[in-house]
């Protein structure tokens, strides 16, 4: 039996604040990324596509961790909140990780040379990315709605391996992609101060800004299963 699509705690009193919160925090990194972190020595500007590159990276990761955690959800209790949160949740991981593919090819090209390289973190990633369209494409193979979430919980539960693949392939193969800079198992972050904090104020504020994109998604498409409900 599904149960109500109710969500289990309150979004749309918060959204407007958490709005306005992830506008100012956005802005504040965007200054520290482009005017206050100092110029790298080796790179010079160019690095500051860091600022974008990491955090859209770990938005990446997190959405489809979302994904795997919401899919685990909707088997375990068939509340259909737990699918919109998993598909809200993918379309957010998919534009994150294009962005993520758009940043790094940004930084190649003056740092590799090319655009693209078939190397395995851009290739996994790749891979990611196709994954996470497809698991959007097979929610609309079927008109059931029990039987879509199902197909789509149990692919977005096996898709997840792939993010640690994605994360650790620079370190488990010959790769152009530099080493993990901030989480390095040999030690503290490869950054220096100034730049590490400019780098956290972004992680931050793009996460704020995914929680707020997350809000309002559920908030639709629990809208559209209440339509849905109605029509049958």
């Amino acid at each position: 039996m599904i149960e109500t699509t109710t969500a289990p705690f309150p979004t749309i009193r918060l959204r407007p604040w958490l709005g306005i919160v992830a506008t100012a925090a956005a802005i504040l990194a965007s200054w520290m990324g482009l005017v206050w972190a100092p110029t790298d020595a080796v790179q010079g500007d160019v690095y500051r596509v860091i600022y974008v590159h990491v955090p859209t990276a770990w938005l990446a990761y997190l959405a489809f961790v979302i994904v795997f955690l919401a899919s685990i959800g909707w088997l375990w209790t068939r509340r259909p909140w737990f699918d919109a949160l998993a598909v809200a949740s993918a379309e957010i991981g998919v534009l994150f990780t294009g962005l993520f593919i758009i940043a790094g090819s940004i930084w190649a090209k003056p740092t590799w040379g090319v655009w693209w390289t078939w190397e395995p973190r851009l290739v996994t990633t790749s891979i990611m990315f196709v994954m996470y369209v497809g698991y959007l494409l097979l929610r609309s193979l079927s008109t059931d709605f029990s039987r879509r979430a199902t197909r789509a919980a149990v692919f977005g539960i096996i898709a997840v391996i792939d993010v640690p693949i994605v994360h650790l392939s620079v370190l488990w193969a010959n790769s152009l992609h530099q080493l993990p800079t901030v989480l390095r198992v040999s030690g503290a972050p490869a950054l220096d101060s100034p730049m590490l904090l400019t780098l956290m104020v972004s992680l931050g504020a793009y996460t704020l800004v995914y929680a707020y994109f997350l809000s309002a998604r559920i908030s639709l498409e629990l809208a559209r299963q209440e339509r849905m409900w109605i029509r049958t």
